[in-house]
């Protein structure tokens, strides 16, 4: 069927329409990926209907357990590592049009935010959500600080007057929009799968693999590009070897910066094992509980989903202090500044902590961030109850 029909292939009910729209969604995507398909099926679950529209190869159209998905061809953003971007503006307002949406909600905040302009004249309440700090990105870019905040409280400023609404993780990401004096923010944390990601997924034999008997073994799930900084999680083993504790780290995860990373782990002889990445979530699972540290080094992480699952199967975290993971971990791991120095620092003061003391807290700090609390936050932000909340109240704007 050609999607540009707009027949909706969810169930009929009275729920809204909720049209979903995000660009850099990859095949080996991580966080993003996943925030979207809980979302989806949460919506789905509480009654409502949920299309989510993202780019790539073909056109295809499907009904998922996150409900419908569209697909509309995206070229690839060279250098990006898969990255496929919707460019045909036209064709997706067409789209737009023909669906008829309840609600908007776009992740993304550089390309889509005409989206926006749109949405106010089709009378449709619009939220953009923040995965990101503008600033942030542009400062891991290269930007000095100054003309990274100028230039993100431009941006900033503009998506605030767009939207109807912005939707912020954590009041880390929220601070860019403060800053700038928006009074449309409100807060939706992301979560984390607490069934599918648990303790009990530790594995002595995925351990025996990665790690040998009193060698410390390190984990880092991320995207391998430059706003990622996946090269502290290298400094980081390097520092750690230099002082005399035994360590291997497994990197799992896919990017624009693989190749550099693995040729400078062979010239420098590190233990590293590069997976790639790992589209079994059980596999992925596995290896997260039987690490002892899970290392998140990217610096303009608004919440850290990988470090979370992490977290909830028991195995500590070390983050950057730059980024929002401050909030997300609590006292179940700790924070470092972005140098592999420190890195290692951090992860010698955890390992020095009782190791079922340190899983606990990992376990226990994961708990506090369930997917259904951030199903009704979103749905919340989107005047959008679920059923047994009453009737949506529509949203002003």
């Amino acid at each position: 069927m050609n999607p540009l029909t707009g027949q909706d292939r969810t169930s009929p009910g009275t729920g809204l329409r909720i049209v979903r729209l995000a660009n850099f969604v990859a095949p080996a995507s991580g966080g993003l990926r996943t925030a979207l398909r809980e979302l989806g099926a949460g919506y789905l679950a509480a009654g409502h209907r949920p299309v989510l529209i993202v780019p790539g190869e073909r056109l295809t159209d499907h009904t998922t357990e996150q409900g419908r998905v569209i697909t509309l061809p995206g070229p690839l953003l060279p250098g990006t590592g898969g990255y496929r971007v919707l460019t045909d503006r036209r064709r997706v307002a067409a789209l737009l049009e023909s669906l008829a949406p309840d609600r908007l909600e776009v992740c993304d905040r550089t390309t889509l935010r005409w989206t926006g302009v749109w949405a106010r004249r089709a009378r449709v309440p619009a939220v953009m959500v923040s995965h990101e700090t503008a600033d942030g990105v542009l400062r891991t870019w290269g930007l000095p600080e100054g003309l990274a905040r100028r230039a993100a409280d431009a941006l900033n400023t503009r998506t605030a007057h767009t939207y109807a609404r912005v939707v912020c993780t954590t009041e880390f990401a929220a601070r860019e929009f403060v800053r700038i004096g928006a009074r449309n923010v409100v807060r939706a944390p992301l979560g984390v799968d607490l069934a599918g990601r648990h303790p009990a997924l530790r594995d002595p034999g995925v351990r025996a693999r990665h790690a040998r008997v009193g060698e410390t073994l390190l984990v880092m799930c991320s995207r391998l590009s430059v706003e990622k900084r996946p090269g502290t999680a290298l400094d980081a083993l390097e520092a750690l070897l230099r002082h005399g504790r035994r360590a291997v780290l497994v990197v799992a995860g896919d990017g624009p910066l693989r190749a550099r990373l693995e040729l400078r782990a062979r010239e420098r002889a590190l233990p590293v094992t590069f997976l790639g990445h790992v589209a079994d979530r059980a596999a992925l699972g596995a290896l997260q509980a039987s690490a002892d540290v899970c290392l998140a080094p990217g610096p303009a992480e608004t919440f850290g989903l990988a470090a979370l699952e992490a977290m909830a199967c028991g195995t500590p975290v070390v983050a950057s202090a730059s980024s929002a993971l401050t909030e997300v971990i609590g006292a179940a791991g700790l924070t470092a500044a972005d140098d592999g120095g420190s890195f290692a620092d951090a992860v010698r003061s955890l390992l020095a902590r009782p190791e079922a003391e340190r899983r606990r807290a990992a376990r226990a700090r994961a708990e506090c961030f369930g997917w259904a609390v951030s199903v009704n936050a979103f749905l919340a932000a989107h005047d959008a109850a679920p059923r047994a909340f009453g009737t949506p109240v529509p949203l002003p704007g």
